[in-house]
């Protein structure tokens, strides 16, 4: 997304293997199902449905997470807005892989910045499709899952999104699922009609 330092060194390898290819291949389109929302809005749950109900059916799908990727690949980054920024860059980077190589991939990230959030966009391209999760503040705070937010309020977790740092809504997302209001079952029959209108599947 950003050039690299040594940009005038790089050549990027072009594949031999179309798109038209891959999709004969698998019999579905690529996608990358970007899951933004609030810390307790059910992005990872609606997330892991989604791709359950996308391999029953013989769908290449798979999950990136926040925290599994700050384990691992971004375990370096903290939660500043430099950090976050870069988290969601890398992300993105690998989502685009992901696509590239004819899967879905659902990426469950809170993704607080509505700029970041756009420059993962413009690097997937049409692939991408931005789904909020937005049952509201107050519902994601009452449950809570992970007690992040009862920390957050006692000063224990700086710069913690919805409490001391920001939260961009999206504008126009391809898709808006209230999670309060929503069953599980509900949310990813929606986010597969998405896919269904698109013509991903």
């Amino acid at each position: 997304m950003s050039d690299s330092p040594h940009s005038a060194n790089i050549t990027p390898d072009i594949g031999r293997v179309s798109s038209t290819q891959r999709r004969d291949l698998l019999g579905h389109g690529p996608a990358c199902l970007w899951l933004t929302g609030l810390s307790g809005s059910g992005k990872s749950t609606v997330a892991r449905a989604t791709e359950e109900a996308l391999v029953a059916r013989g769908v290449l799908a798979c999950v990136l997470d926040g925290d599994n990727m700050r384990t691992g690949l971004n375990r370096d980054l903290g939660f500043t807005p430099e950090d976050r920024a870069e988290n969601i860059r890398r992300i993105g980077e690998v989502a685009r892989l992901f696509v590239d190589a004819g899967a879905i991939v659902l990426c469950a990230f809170i993704s607080p910045y509505r700029a970041d959030r756009d420059q993962v966009r413009a690097a997937v391209g049409g692939a991408f499709l931005e789904v909020f999760l937005n049952p509201g503040a107050e519902v994601c705070e009452a449950r809570d899952p992970k007690g992040l937010y009862a920390r957050a309020r006692a000063g224990e977790i700086p710069s913690f999104t919805g409490v001391s740092a920001p939260y961009e809504a999206p504008e126009n997302p391809e898709l808006d699922l209230d999670t309060d209001t929503l069953t599980i079952p509900d949310a990813v029959t929606a986010v597969i009609r998405l896919l269904e209108t698109r013509e991903v599947l």
